[in-house]
């Protein structure tokens, strides 16, 4: 669909991403999209964050374009390191409770005949910044929440009040902690065998006031009031899953991967904006290029994961041990309390065949030849990128919606391999062997490739995600509430 050429006379989206890192990214990708479709586009972040883009990326890296625009609201936190990812806990907190109220003024702001661009007409925020459906309403426009997280994710929590109903959530204290873990559920609709072990980590708690849980249980909950949701998957993989979600929610869209979609689209200026909170090493790939096909694994633990120094001693020594080629990414809050200090004999017997960075353009090295395998935390991005780059995984999940990514990737789309938390030298040696060389690793590098070759036809100009973008545009966001 085309627009007039009039800017006032173009619909306007405000995008709202919740203030992480893998939340901002596929929020990002789904607003150059929509820019592409005709949209003018206010991208709202956190100050904090705005001031962390900058400072990674320089400080004319947001200018934009006329009618691709950055604001900031506050997030309602007080002062802290700005080098340093704010705690997940206390963005909870804060969010809900501090943000609408900026949000409203800023949509004031948007809307006054003193500004240049169009009117707002929909608002698109996290599906854990339920808070803009309220505002949505206070001003009529549509709302389609985004949900960065996969479908099942989005099932399960909806499908808490259930689990508390029947006595199996929250968890009781006691010492049949491990047999109420391993409980299977076999009746929510969508979802396969499961265990109680494999949900969200925020429902492995005994309190049912615990604030992390009530904040994903309220926050979900919500998005069902809103004009639509937005699910960052295909049909394909989630087939059974979207279906069920679609007799209890408003419209769902599975419009992945966006990263796929974004590739299609024409060079503009837009493709000089990017949104790492953290310097790229671009070193990476120039490594990478002198190594062979399938022969590196790549470790990253994504943007909040932290770890113990025992922790990254034991990943280091398995590594080293594995005698595998590996290209590893410590950030510089990855270790509680302190920096990241590596053993020098570490370093000294693995200066050949393994690369150090800090942060790097993860999409790319995935998306390299030479890259075979992937040590990864389990955060969705992540390993959505894995999925449809083709790359077969080694699971560490850490929080959140991890532990159900891993089961995923292990249990139902055959692509990886869990490394038990507590994690061993040993452990990883075996484990990195076995993903790299081993029969298992290499009937999951088949099964990846399928999946690749799935997601590439969910964005061909038939496919299903594709067609579910028109569908949110044309139905959701032109429309009135």
């Amino acid at each position: 669909m085309e627009f007039p050429a009039s800017e006032n006379r173009k619909p306007h989206a405000v995008c709202i991403p919740f203030p992480a890192q893998g939340h901002i990214n596929p929020m990002l990708k789904l607003a150059m999209l929509l820019h592409h479709k005709g949209f003018h586009i206010t991208f709202v972040n956190t100050e904090f964050n705005h001031r962390r883009l900058l400072r990674s990326r320089g400080l004319n890296s947001l200018d934009g374009l006329p009618d691709f625009c950055f604001e900031t609201i506050p997030d309602g936190l007080p002062p802290s390191d700005e080098n340093v990812t704010q705690s997940a806990l206390s963005l909870f907190l804060s969010t809900p409770k501090n943000c609408l109220s900026p949000l409203r003024q800023l949509l004031v702001k948007l809307n006054s005949t003193s500004t240049s661009g169009p009117p707002v007409s929909c608002i698109i925020p996290d599906s854990i910044m339920s808070f803009a459906v309220i505002a949505a309403k206070e001003i009529g426009v549509p709302c389609a929440c985004f949900s960065t997280s996969p479908a099942a994710i989005f099932l399960l929590s909806l499908s808490y009040r259930q689990l508390e109903e029947k006595g199996l959530l929250p968890l009781k204290d006691g010492s049949s902690l491990n047999d109420q873990m391993s409980t299977t559920i076999n009746w929510i609709p969508g979802i396969k065998h499961i265990q109680i072990k494999d949900f969200p980590g925020f429902f492995h708690t005994t309190d049912s006031n615990d604030p992390m849980l009530q904040f994903l249980v309220t926050e979900v909950e919500r998005c069902t009031t809103a004009s639509a949701i937005i699910s960052h998957s295909f049909n394909a993989l989630e087939s059974d899953v979207l279906s069920a979600l679609s007799s209890i929610c408003p419209p769902i869209h599975a419009i992945g991967p966006l990263q796929l979609l974004v590739d299609q689209l024409p060079e503009n200026n837009l493709k000089s904006i990017g949104s790492n909170l953290w310097k790229e090493d671009a070193e990476c790939l120039k490594w990478l290029d002198t190594k062979e096909t399938d022969s590196v694994i790549y470790v990253s633990y994504g943007s909040i994961t932290v770890m113990t120094p025992e922790k990254l001693v034991e990943f280091a020594w398995g590594l080293a041990s594995s005698n595998q080629n590996f290209l590893w990414i410590i950030r510089p809050d990855l270790v509680v309390g302190e920096a990241a200090v590596l053993p020098a004999e570490f370093l000294e017997e693995t200066k050949d065949r393994g690369l150090i960075a800090e942060w790097c353009s993860q999409e790319q090295v995935l998306n390299h030849r030479a890259v075979g395998g992937f040590l990864t935390h389990c955060g969705w991005n992540s390993m959505f990128e894995s999925l449809y780059s083709g790359v077969p995984m080694l699971c560490w999940p850490f929080f959140a919606d991890q532990t159900t990514n891993c089961k995923l990737a292990c249990n139902d789309w055959g692509v990886g391999i869990e490394l038990d938390k507590n994690v061993t030298r040993n452990a990883v040696e075996l484990h990195v062997r076995e993903l790299m060389q081993g029969e298992k690793g290499k009937a999951m590098r088949i099964k990846a490739t399928e999946w690749k070759k799935k997601a590439e036809e969910a964005v061909a100009s038939d496919g299903s995600s594709s067609s579910d973008l028109e569908k949110l545009v044309n139905k959701v966001l032109l429309s009135k509430p």
